[in-house]
């Protein structure tokens, strides 16, 4: 069978395209990017734009089925709900009914029902709802969290496992039905030689449901932590800290993303179980290597944390140089280390502005960003180490030790260069 996949090479569709290879299908990927494997072909398409039936008409020609495993949690400049979830894939579907495409199979999400009441439910039943009234064979899969060592949400689920302390936002259930990747892979590649016309809504869930607390709390255990420790937020506070978390940029915390967890995620596992012959995973046995996980998980709170701790230090110090500290006594230091007068003013103030960029740009800039500002950061404390200590030697041997703590400083900046570099 000639499969097209889109999304290839994201969390979902880079665990399904091996899979189908295994199996002896011939594979093209269609995207902004190809796949990594040379045996996968490539048609350039990119989901923000390409909303019109005739561009992928013609990308249809010999595909005998088409997975698209295209989705966001949230919506990001063009990346929006009805480019990514509804205007393009009702495209796509509607090219697949021209084209004579045997089977359509549309990840949707858990939720994407009548009672859907975000963004991302709503758009995705809008594509759903549009595929079941085209004259094809087509399995909408619903999926509800689903686990996998490189999934940017297992990841994120293993962080809050390994906190001290994790807040519990609400007093709802929120219960889950955890599923690991490779089984809703698996299944999906069940589906794709199930019998049948029409369209089927299938639930790829978990063996068992379970609350959300609990679900971290089982990741905990598994990687050898012990008990789960929680704080509970009451509801008014809980939707506070989601409207105030809706500023950060990816932030996994919004809104729409505690009203979904607030809603609830689970079904009825038989459908799963048939497609694969046997129970799924249960979520005890998602961890395999406890301690590469443990390290991981902890990094992944730890390194955030260091961050902000660094970009308070820099906003601190722009505060304090620009508006505490008196102004006398600051440029009698720049006298000390050889500024003139008439660039002191400049040099303060500038300073203190450079400061401030240096603070907002570890919490704002993006990470692909932040290993060059993390070398600016080096090369910055550096500078001033090496001038303050020829210059103001007194700080370099005052009891409380200003100077030698910019050797924790520029060890903690050099870990988060070369942890976030790739």
């Amino acid at each position: 069978m000639h499969i097209l996949v889109t999304g290839a090479t994201g969390f979902i569709g880079s665990h399904l395209v091996p899979l189908l290879l295994a199996q002896g299908h011939r594979v093209a990927s269609a995207g902004r990017r190809p796949h990594p494997d040379p045996r996968v072909s490539f048609i350039e398409a990119d989901f923000v734009h390409d909303s019109e039936k005739a561009l992928w008409v013609s990308r249809l020609r010999g595909v005998d089925a088409v997975i698209n495993t295209v989705g966001i949690i949230r919506e990001a400049g063009e990346q929006t709900f009805q480019a990514l979830h509804i205007a393009t894939p009702c495209a796509l579907f509607a090219a697949c009914a021209e084209a004579g495409v045997q089977r359509v199979v549309q990840i949707s999400a858990l939720g994407a029902d009548g009672h859907a009441a975000t963004g991302y439910h709503r758009s995705k039943k809008v594509a759903d709802d549009f595929l079941a009234s085209l004259p094809l064979t087509s399995r909408i899969v619903q999926p509800s969290l689903v686990y996998g060592p490189d999934g940017a949400s297992a990841r994120l689920f293993r962080a809050l496992a390994a906190m001290p302390l994790v807040l519990r936002f609400g007093q709802a259930a929120q219960c889950v039905q955890p599923v690991h990747v490779d089984d809703v892979c698996a299944a999906i590649v069940a589906l794709l030689a199930e019998p049948g016309a029409g369209t089927r809504r299938v639930a790829l869930v978990g063996p068992k449901a379970l609350r959300f607390l609990d679900y971290l709390d089982a990741l905990r255990r598994e990687m050898g932590l012990g008990r789960l420790r929680v704080l509970a937020l009451p509801g008014a506070l809980a939707s506070a800290a989601a409207r105030l978390a809706v500023l950060l940029p990816a932030s996994p915390l919004t809104p729409e993303t505690l009203s979904m967890l607030e809603r609830g995620n689970t079904a009825d596992s038989a459908d799963m179980e048939g497609l694969l012959g046997r129970p799924p995973r249960a979520v005890e046995t998602f961890i395999v290597d406890a301690r590469s996980a443990r390290i991981e998980a902890q990094l992944g709170w730890l390194l955030p944390l260091l961050r902000v701790s660094i970009a308070a230090v820099w906003l601190w110090t722009a505060w304090v140089s620009a508006f505490v500290y008196p102004v006398a006594d600051s440029y009698l230091l720049l006298e000390r280390t050889g500024i003139p007068a008439a660039l002191r003013p400049l040099m303060l103030y500038g300073a203190s502005a450079f400061d401030l960029l240096m603070g907002l740009g570890s919490l704002f800039l993006a990470r692909h960003w932040r290993r060059w500002l993390w070398l600016a950061q080096l090369a910055l404390i550096g500078f001033y180490t090496a001038v303050i200590a020829w210059k103001l030697p007194e700080f370099l041997w005052h009891p409380y030790g200003p100077l030698s703590k910019n050797l924790p400083m520029l060890a903690a900046i050099w870990m988060l260069y070369e942890l976030e570099k790739k």
